[in-house]
């Protein structure tokens, strides 16, 4: 029922976050410069309205990519550099299953939902795949549940391969954390062409 009116509000706060596009297109400009993620809103229609909501409220900006492992994946999106994590709104419902069964895959370019151990945990953070991580899909090591892979890089893969090679350290007791702060100056969504 939780998830039924989170599907509800999303659509109705922000209907023009879906209508007319097919495959909205995001551009993220990093410290390391853009890149840009073509979303699927027909596989995960309420992961990639979240997404948005993000987007558009401009959330993003000033975030940081917290966590980097070479040859697995780069995430960010909820910490700012002293790795505070900044309010989000509610989780939303995991929709792996639905997006695998479209199509969908964690492999190398694609952006997914972090989330902890609880499957309908996501909030604002998202991450890009560097490898292919089938152990991320529904059904893989990760469980069951898996993670939703919501759309991919279509530009600006060579920005993440560069940050996925940056010196990492443990600070304040987490691990993978960028010795140097990998800063996520802003998000915004593409106008259609």
């Amino acid at each position: 029922m939780k998830a039924t009116l989170l599907i509800i509000a999303l659509c109705c706060a922000c209907p023009a976050l879906l209508q007319g596009a097919a495959r909205p297109r995001v551009r993220i400009d990093t410290s390391y410069g853009p890149f840009v993620v073509e979303l699927e809103p027909d596989l995960a229609p309420v992961t990639v309205a979240n997404f948005l909501r993000y987007v558009h409220e401009g959330y993003y900006t000033d975030t940081i990519f917290h966590r980097v492992i070479a040859g697995f994946m780069v995430q960010g999106g909820g910490m700012l550099k002293d790795l505070t994590e900044k309010p989000a709104h509610e989780p939303i419902v995991n929709e792996a299953q639905a997006a695998f069964q479209g199509g969908s895959r964690n492999v190398r370019g694609a952006i997914a939902m972090a989330r902890t151990d609880n499957p309908d945990s996501a909030t604002s953070q998202f991450f890009i795949n560097v490898a292919d991580n089938p152990s991320l899909d529904p059904g893989g090591a990760s469980g069951a549940a898996g993670y939703c892979a919501f759309g991919r890089v279509v530009s600006g893969q060579a920005v993440l391969d560069q940050i996925e090679k940056v010196h990492t350290v443990w600070f304040h007791g987490i691990p993978n954390v960028p010795e140097y702060p990998v800063r996520i100056k802003r998000a915004e969504q593409l106008a259609e062409e």
